[in-house]
């Protein structure tokens, strides 16, 4: 095996390890907040995160989507370039703070939150570019066990800090957020005044730079952030709020396909950048088949188990929603094929295109949910939220080869491999109203593993692989 792509092969099972160990941290410490907040507390958090989520679109401008390119552009002060655009996030959170506080009296209304909290939102944002852009540029190094190792002792320290303030203070609420946003805060200043010894002067030709990439990008997040939000809020409007609790939590289990495509993406990415910049397409079309096929294998398991998955989170109060969770895990399929050429387009520094396809891909999804969610009920908006995913990929694969880089993956396979994934999806409603194909289903998927292991096994490339540093 190639010791890059052995790398990329660890990297990428470390950030999905962590990221599985992340999700678990959310998942066990639910129940425990639910507990020691009030009903009331516990919206209030939701809603401040749901809010930090959007802000912090706007406060760090995303500035970190444009390390793909500039790793090569900036090759001989590469880090000079990370601080550059570290302080520019800095400009803008100070920006923002200020006006911020000018006008907080309306927004903290319009919000329905308080403005001190506000405040600690705008703090987190600031320091917590400094932790994804250090996070960022050591994955493009294929460093990974910084980036692991400060993701899971911030989550830690995050999760046993909230805990602790929640347990110990009067208002619940002030505690929760204190304890999320504190660990953040002081890593991000470490990492800040790290970048900045490292760095030590800010080129602003790098700003312009950095703009230039990352403010079409803006639109194309808050895009995503409708197409993956508007239709519980639609759900909510039309069939009522007791069918938006069956979707969420349907949705949230089937989006845990999300987890293997961040892990994967975080590896595959720094990667593509360099094979890219050499023009090796050719080991960019062999490596990407088995990208995808051993993705698209980790997410029919996913779809297979869901139901479980859907009874361990919600109960069995839950389990008719569990027909959301084919069609949610298949929208992440879409979303993971669409990033690979999102990739291309963040290298070739042409985010404008980007904007345009998720902002028709979010209007796509409103109108279809208006159309079908009255006639089918909540399940619809699994399948039109489906199509917006599917639109986009049609897209990008479009914008990529207009680009000029047709060749860099084999479009052939890509619609082979939805085609077969959308069957596939199908055939999950049946088995899960069939326990006994569901089981015949069960040991197939694990005997095809066992079946990959041993060849590889034979191939020699699991000892390689291990001996691999």
């Amino acid at each position: 095996m190639d010791p890059q792509n052995s790398m990329v092969l660890k990297s990428g099972i470390w950030y999905t390890i962590s990221n599985l160990i992340l999700k678990c941290i959310s998942l066990l410490t639910t129940p425990l907040f639910t507990r020691l907040l009030t009903k009331q507390q516990y919206g209030d958090y939701n809603n401040f995160i749901s809010w930090q989520g959007i802000v912090i679109i706007f406060v760090t401008l995303n500035l970190e989507a444009s390390l793909i390119s500039a790793k090569f552009d900036y090759k001989d002060k590469f880090k000079q370039y990370i601080f550059s655009i570290l302080t520019l996030s800095s400009v803008s959170t100070t920006v923002w703070l200020v006006l911020c506080n000018i006008f907080m009296a309306p927004l903290s209304a319009f919000m329905e939150i308080n403005p001190l909290y506000i405040n600690l939102m705008l703090i987190y944002c600031g320091f917590y570019v400094a932790i994804n852009i250090y996070q960022i540029s050591e994955r493009y190094f294929y460093r990974y066990k910084t980036s692991v190792a400060i993701a899971l002792g911030t989550a830690f320290g995050s999760t046993f800090l909230s805990l602790f303030l929640v347990y110990s203070l009067r208002d619940g609420l002030f505690g929760r957020i204190l304890g999320g946003v504190m660990p953040t805060i002081l890593v991000g200043l470490f990492l800040y005044l790290m970048i900045a010894c490292s760095g030590k002067r800010i080129d602003f030709s790098a700003w312009k730079y950095a703009l230039k990439v990352c403010l079409p990008y803006i639109p194309h997040l808050l895009s995503l952030t409708v197409l993956n939000s508007v239709d519980r809020v639609m759900i909510t409007k039309i069939c009522g709020s007791e069918y938006n609790a069956l979707y969420s939590v349907a949705y949230s289990c089937g989006a845990m396909v999300t987890i293997l495509m961040t892990s994967m993406n975080n590896a595959f990415s720094p990667w593509l950048g360099d094979k890219l910049h050499i023009k090796d397409y050719v080991a960019i079309r062999k490596v990407s088949k088995v990208y995808i096929a051993g993705f698209c294998y980790l997410a029919v398991g996913i779809m297979i188990l869901a139901p479980e998955v859907l009874l361990v989170m919600g109960g069995q109060s839950y389990m008719d929603a569990k027909f959301v969770m084919p069609p949610v895990a298949m929208g992440c399929v879409c979303q993971f094929l669409y990033t690979m050429f999102v990739n291309v387009e963040q290298f070739e520094k042409k985010t404008i295109g980007m904007a345009f396809a998720s902002a028709a891909a979010a209007l796509l999804n409103l109108g279809l949910n208006a159309v079908f969610i009255p006639m089918f009920g909540y399940i619809a908006a699994a399948y039109t939220t489906l199509a917006g995913f599917l639109f986009l990929l049609v897209i990008h694969m479009l914008l990529v080869k207009k680009y000029g880089y047709g060749e860099v993956y084999n479009y052939k396979l890509v619609v082979a491999i939805v085609g077969t994934m959308m069957l596939i999806t199908g055939g999950m409603n049946l088995l899960y109203t069939n326990m006994v194909l569901r089981i015949i289903a069960i040991v197939a998927y694990v005997l095809a593993l066992g079946v990959v292991f041993k060849k590889c096994k034979d191939a020699g490339l699991i000892e390689r692989f291990l001996k691999k540093k």
